[in-house]
């Protein structure tokens, strides 16, 4: 340091040692700190170029005031100036520097120049590969590494539209073979910034990184080796005839510390080495731009205003700009100052450029041309207004000519200013965020920097000699397969068809279990299930059995009895099932299940499993593990028996097995293995807890939990790292906590409930933390949601052990019990560590340990000594919640529910700021649940709508034709939807029942929607409204007749409330209303016929595999005494009149014909 105060001689700067604790004047500073200054002028000195920027400091000795820099800076000198103290007088400063030794050998290339680092023999074959270097370039296209053999072998690095793709064959001669790979990586490479690049192959492995994102990838080449001939070029491919595919643009721009195999390729071409050639100009210093970009920062206010000559009879405009927005005001030309004026205004309108005259007596000018413009890419404008008196208008983007003739009646204005009112600049869509370059006005070109040092021209929200785009999308932060669509300064996941909703598409819209169906009523049919919610596992199908237990069912290829005529030792039979769902899929059902249980039926005459005279099995099967298994029946592993031969009841006590006495009796064999379901543990120790690995949280989280605690407060989970750290908690007996920190600053979110959390009971939490939000639920309560602002770290780094139940100090522990604790679709084993763990038991005690207690989503509450369902929250009622209320509707009858909260699907005032085209996409963020049941003869009819106050609504119906309906309105500028599950007529006299379920952008049947209001009333059946969809109108004069029962819309039940409390001002009865017995639990089993047996529960299909190939071997056959046979019953599987549909919404568009998918 050669340029500072000091406090003494014995503190002089020059005694400080940087992030060193000894010396005079240690450095260990983890923040910028400026004390006292107002204001500081910093000048960093790099090549021939000055930066310049004046800093605002803080105001007392203890607030830190940070500073983002546009861009990174690499510099040799640099100063840092107070211009302006404390009015009370003193500044001082507190830097943060860290540096270190640089060699750097640099290349400048102009386009039609190369380097070529040519071999000591006719060509070199290499297994090992190591390519790196440093550049930075002038534009999006550019060869900068190649090199290719006579065999067909080629290694070739380009940018193409901003991106490096690397392009490598391996012993293919056909250039277009399989044996060709091309990767892409990076994006907006053309930034005029430096970029590292780095290339490792190893054999047929490559990895390839660009500025630290790498990416793996495996040649499919026949050979290990890459033989080139000759040469390898650097910068471009220099001679036009030689062969190759992959001849484009030479590089434009700098290449720094360029090495090859350990070659320094730059150094030895300025040391003249013969191996070097250069072809064309090759400087070896880099070259600054002269092009100077300007960025226009906000969405409103930010402009830049021009002077022009009003003497002028044309006017001509030429610029390149670039910008990830669809909308935005370029710039406009006031034409004329008379009372009536004229603009000439350029804006992007639906990534197209719109040329228009907005004012005067003709307004019918318009020019559009360009497609695709806001794709971040650099792109060219011209404009010509020929005459004013007869105005020819000419609007050239990136070459592409249109024209437009209008009679007409000058500053020019870049941007949108607030000010000029006339242009709408208050509307958030119409300010342009986004660059420009290389602007000339009557071929007379802009300085821009002479206009930010000199103040000739007015600006406001500008920054100068730097383009700050940003691409948001790489690396693609959206998961499972959601879309990435980007805006200047946020970036939106398009999760449609990907079987997941949220911001980044994290969460599931299929339930995990078939429990889970059972407790909202359905009945035994095929469902989409996602096992791992949102973990790497798609959704699948399987069957679920409602019967006393609920049960997956899962089939595989060989339903059917399959006979087995001889095996040898030599020649064995073996018979591999294949399941319907993945094996991936299997191991997670088995390990998110209570209880799993296989069956082979092995129907024996004549054959035998153990009986040989060394005791070698003459049968086995493999388990998930590919583990050889002899015991069969039931009995214990590594037991060569069956569990006849345990309980004494072998038909030949003499035998082990019913099948070893060589008999013709047909005996099924049962595989049966145990997992857990409703996993728990009890803390009663305020300084223990269980540790389990780390959290996989970095880009996204998301827990849930179940607790029931008579504490104060308690940490349920926490886990740290250096400085990021985030923790659940309850803070109070009424409050609960989700905080964490990405290094900037620790987040709350706090969810207050209306009643004490403490009461012994069982509550539910949710908390998620992603790129894009943090949320929190308890209950049923409403959700917390805190969005994450676009340019805060992302990334949770976390590094100790997850901590559950305490934290690492052993303070503040939590006292009670949770259950059921899932991170990222991962079932945490509580009872098992619990075992191991001082302080914590296994399990919880009381009556509320099964989901089985209570029903249709009641809530089982703890009593000292016995348990209650508290059913308030469902349309069902009764000791277990499963008496369904139902209610019969004559003509003009009616129930009126006015709903106390908004729907879930309001748009927050951010989300109406959001750009065009995103709007819809904050539909994403909520969901709703509607489900009843109903009985009728009578078509058409209107079963439920629910509207709000200016028009939006959505409606359930029967068509005339007796087939469901639904429809939903949620912009009044498009068409109504309409969504037709089931093709045949429901109005058939038997009760249905009816779900209707949204999440995010999904409709399922099970399926609602969110609609936008503050307030809004559920209306069923109806005999009149004010929505205006004509045939709903009809419908709903009509009215509806017959039976409706346990209607439920989110956690409202309208029927329940007409029911059983008619007086509450929520509710209004039009008409007669008489309670109905129909969709009660006796009526229902008329409908469906469910038989269990204890014994085996499926005849030709497997019931929650365990077990993911099943290998028999036969070796021997030995004659016994035929045994009596014996049959086993069998369990029947009821399935629903109509399995369950899925809609996909199509926000973004107005129309049209609905699809439906069968899942």
């Amino acid at each position: 340091f050669q340029n500072s105060s000091k406090l003494s001689d014995r503190r002089s700067p020059h005694y400080a040692k940087l992030n060193r604790r000894e010396g005079m004047c240690s450095c260990l500073v983890y923040l910028v700190r400026t004390t006292w200054p107002i204001s500081l002028y910093m000048c960093v000195f790099v090549c021939l170029c000055i930066y310049l920027q004046i800093f605002i400091g803080n105001s007392d000795t203890d607030t830190v005031v940070q500073h983002k820099l546009p861009h990174s800076i690499r510099t040799r000198y640099m100063r840092l100036l107070p211009l302006e103290g404390s009015p009370k007088g003193g500044m001082g400063l507190r830097l943060e520097v860290y540096g270190c030794t640089y060699k750097s050998d640099v290349a400048d290339f102009d386009g039609r120049s190369a380097l070529l680092y040519r071999f000591n023999q006719k060509s070199t074959s290499t297994v090992k590969d190591v390519i790196s270097l440093r550049f930075r370039s002038h534009q999006a296209e550019g060869v900068l590494v190649h090199g290719e053999g006579q065999r067909g072998d080629f290694l070739t690095l380009e940018l193409q539209r901003g991106r490096l793709i690397l392009h490598l064959n391996l012993g293919e001669r056909k250039r277009r073979s399989t044996g060709r790979s091309s990767v892409m990586l990076g994006s907006l490479l053309d930034d005029h910034h430096w970029h590292s690049v780095q290339i490792e192959r190893f054999n047929k492995h490559v990895n390839f990184t660009v500025d630290g994102h790498t990416q793996h990838f495996r040649s499919p080449g026949q050979e290990d080796t890459l033989e080139i001939d000759y040469e390898l070029s650097f910068g471009g491919i220099p001679l036009p005839g030689k062969p190759g595919t992959f001849l484009h643009e030479n590089f434009h721009g700098c290449i720094e510390n360029l090495n090859y195999n350990g070659v320094n390729v730059i150094d030895m071409a300025k040391r003249r080495k013969p191996q070097i050639y250069t072809v064309g100009n090759v400087t070896f210093s880099c070259s600054e731009s002269s092009s100077v970009a300007v960025t226009f920062l906000g969405s409103t206010g930010s402009f830049l205003m021009l002077p022009a000559d009003y003497s002028m009879e044309s006017l001509s405009v030429r610029l390149q700009f670039r910008t990830w927005n669809q909308e935005g005001l370029l710039f406009s030309v006031p034409m004329s100052l008379d009372p009536d004026p004229i603009n000439l205004l350029l804006q992007l309108s639906q990534a197209r450029l719109l040329l228009s005259l907005s004012g005067g007596p003709q307004n019918s000018a318009q020019v559009f041309s360009g497609q695709n413009l806001s794709n971040g890419q650099w792109h060219s404008i011209a404009i010509e207004v020929k005459d004013f008196s007869l105005c020819n208008l000419v609007l050239v983007v990136d070459d592409v000519f249109d024209l437009k003739d209008s009679k007409l009646g000058f500053s020019i204005i870049l941007g949108c200013p607030l000010f000029q009112s006339d242009f709408n600049c208050e509307n958030p869509n119409r300010g342009y965020q986004g660059c420009l370059r290389l602007l000339f006005i009557n071929n007379h070109p802009v300085d821009a920097l002479q206009i930010q040092q000199e103040s000739l021209s007015n600006y406001s929200q500008i920054s100068f000699d730097v383009c700050n785009i940003q691409d948001r999308c790489l690396p693609n932060l959206c998961e499972h397969g959601g879309q990435c669509i980007q805006s200047w300064d946020q970036f939106y996941c398009d999760c449609s068809g990907t079987g997941y909703t949220g911001a980044p598409c994290h969460n599931s819209i299929y339930e995990r279990s078939c429990e889970a169906f059972r407790k909202t009523g359905s009945q035994s049919s095929v469902f989409t299930i996602d096992l791992d919610g949102s973990g790497p596992l798609e959704h699948t199908q399987v069957n679920c059995t409602m019967a006393d237990k609920v049960w997956t069912v899962v089939g595989h290829d060989h339903m059917r009895i399959i006979d087995i005529r001889g095996s040898t030792p030599r020649s064995p039979f073996v018979l591999i099932f294949s399941y319907t769902i993945s094996p991936y899929h299997l191991r997670s059902l088995v390990t998110s299940s209570e209880h799993c249980q296989q069956e082979v039926k092995y129907r024996c005459r004549k054959s035998r499993l153990f009986d040989t005279w060394d005791g070698t099995p003459l049968s086995w099967w493999l388990d998930r593990d590919g583990v050889k298994r002899t015991y069969w029946g039931g009995f214990l592993p590594g037991v060569q028996q069956c569990s006849c031969s345990l309980d004494g009841n072998c038909r030949d006590m003499n035998y082990f097995c019913n099948c070893d006495p060589n008999g013709q009796s047909k005996i099924p064999l049962l595989c049966v293995m145990h997992r857990f379901f409703w996993n728990s543990a009890s803390f009663y120790q305020e300084s223990s807890y269980l540790h389990f690995p780390t959290l996989q949280a970095e880009l996204s989280v998301d827990i849930s939990l179940f607790f029931k605690t008579s504490a104060l407060s308690g940490v349920f989970l926490e886990n740290l790292g250096v400085r990021d750290f985030i923790r659940l908690e309850l803070s109070s007996p009424y409050t609960v906590n989700l905080t964490f920190d990405l290094g900037d600053g620790p987040v709350i979110i706090t969810v207050q409930a209306p009643v004490a959390l403490n009461d012994r009971q069982w509550h539910y939490i949710r908390a998620e933390r992603n790129v894009k939000e943090a949320s929190l639920q308890v209950d049923s309560l409403p959700l917390k949601l805190n969005e994450a602002p676009s340019e805060r770290p992302y990334r949770l780094q976390l590094s100790s052990q997850l901590f559950v139940g305490g934290t690492a100090s052993r303070q503040r522990g939590f006292l009670g019990c949770l259950r059921a604790l899932i991170i990222n679709g991962v079932t945490l084993d509580l009872y098992e560590r619990a075992k191991t763990t001082p302080g914590v038991n296994s399990g919880c005690p009381g009556h509320c340990t099964s989901d089985s207690v209570c029903h249709n989503g009641g809530r089982c509450v703890e009593e000292r000594s016995s348990y209650t369902c508290d059913c308030t929250q469902t349309a069902f009622d009764g000791p277990h919640c499963r008496t369904a209320l139902a209610a019969s509707f004559e003509s003009g009858s009616s129930v009126l529910y006015t709903l106390q909260e908004p729907f879930s699907g309001i748009l927050n005032e951010e989300a109406r700021r959001s750009p065009a085209g995103f709007h819809d996409a904050e539909v994403t963020k909520s969901q709703e649940k509607v489900s009843f049941g109903f009985l009728t003869h009578h078509v058409p009819a209107l079963i439920l709508t629910a509207h709000t106050l200016d028009q939006h609504y959505m409606a359930v119906m029967l068509t005339s034709n007796g087939s469901l309906q639904i429809r939903y309105l949620l912009n009044k500028e498009k068409r109504t939807e309409k969504f037709s599950p089931v093709s045949s007529s429901l109005a058939d006299g038997r009760f249905h029942w009816v779900k209707i379920n949204r999440k995010g952008q999904e409709l399922f049947v099970q399926v609602s929607l969110c609609l936008h209001s503050n307030s809004c009333s559920i209306l069923f059946p109806v005999s009149g409204s004010d929505i205006t969809d004509k045939e709903l109108v009809q419908a709903g004069l009509r009215g509806f007749i017959g039976c409706l029962s346990s209607v439920q819309f989110n956690q409202a039940t309208p029927l329940k409330a007409a029911l059983q409390n008619s007086q509450s001002p929520l509710v209004t009865v039009i008409g007669r209303l008489e309670a109905s017995s129909c969709g009660t639990i006796s009526s229902l089993n008329t409908l469906s016929n469910t038989h269990t047996h204890s014994g085996v529960v499926a005849a030709v299909v497997f019931i929650t595999l365990c077990v993911l190939a099943i290998i028999i071997r036969f070796l021997y056959r030995h004659r016994r005494t035929p045994a009596p046979s014996v049959i086993t019953g069998k369990t029947h599987r009821p399935s629903m009149e109509h399995p369950p549909y899925r809609a996909a919404l199509d926000l973004h568009k107005p129309n049209h014909d609905s699809k439906e998918y069968y899942i």
